[in-house]
């Protein structure tokens, strides 16, 4: 019996060491503050621009609510193997983006993944938004506002298209949660007070909002 008890537990420890120590929001904080991510990202909020200039200095977006924009999983192998989300490079429209953004290991990715999660909005609230196929809001975002003019996204076919002053939208769905996409939609100066974005609310009904998160949430 306690034979037993001493396998278990090492089998405990063994576990712990291997994973669980991994998700860990203060080593997460540690590497984010070693990794120098401070140089290009901010992750306390609430939004700190105070002026155009304050958002053109700005060498990559701002995390402070990452928790509530981004899918865990898709932030956790995104930050081992960084692929482009913008053709040109943050606050420029003619740079080319270098793809440059350093890789972490597996350790590190966990541990910043869970540092970055705890970093949350109540303007995001959970449960608004339900992933599904919009026809109205697919035509909202192709014909009716210029969305296409900024973001590419992918056609049933895997054909990619659109403006690339701002971030894709190839591979929404795994990568940015439906709540966030609405609550950004309705109320985009919570998040970014300057930005180069339309605010479609008062333009758009609620409604229309919805079915427009609804489309996003649900491109490949």
């Amino acid at each position: 019996m306690r034979l037993i008890i001493s396998t278990l537990a090492a089998i405990g420890l063994s576990a712990v060491f291997a994973g669980d120590v991994r998700a860990d929001a203060a080593a997460g904080k540690a590497a984010f503050e070693a990794q120098k991510c401070t140089g290009c990202h901010y992750a306390d909020g609430p939004a700190r621009e105070k002026s155009i200039a304050d958002q053109l200095a700005k060498k990559g977006p701002e995390l402070w609510y990452a928790g509530s924009k981004f899918k865990k999983d898709w932030l956790n192998a995104w930050l081992q193997d960084p692929k482009p989300i913008r053709a040109l490079a943050y606050n420029s429209l003619t740079k080319k983006n270098a793809g440059d953004h350093p890789k972490l290991s597996g350790g590190d990715a966990g541990n910043m993944t869970d540092f970055l999660m705890s970093k949350t909005s109540s303007e995001v609230k959970a449960g608004t938004i339900k992933p599904k196929k919009s026809l109205k809001g697919k035509s909202i975002f192709n014909k009716k506002m210029p969305c296409t003019g900024c973001h590419q996204s992918a056609s049933k076919k895997g054909k990619v298209s659109g403006g690339l002053s701002g971030p894709t939208l190839v591979g929404a769905s795994k990568r940015l949660n439906p709540d966030w996409i609405y609550a950004y939609l309705k109320n985009p100066t919570h998040f970014k007070p300057f930005k180069a974005m339309p605010t479609f609310a008062g333009l758009l009904k609620d409604k229309d909002l919805k079915n427009v998160s609804k489309h996003v949430s649900k491109l490949k």
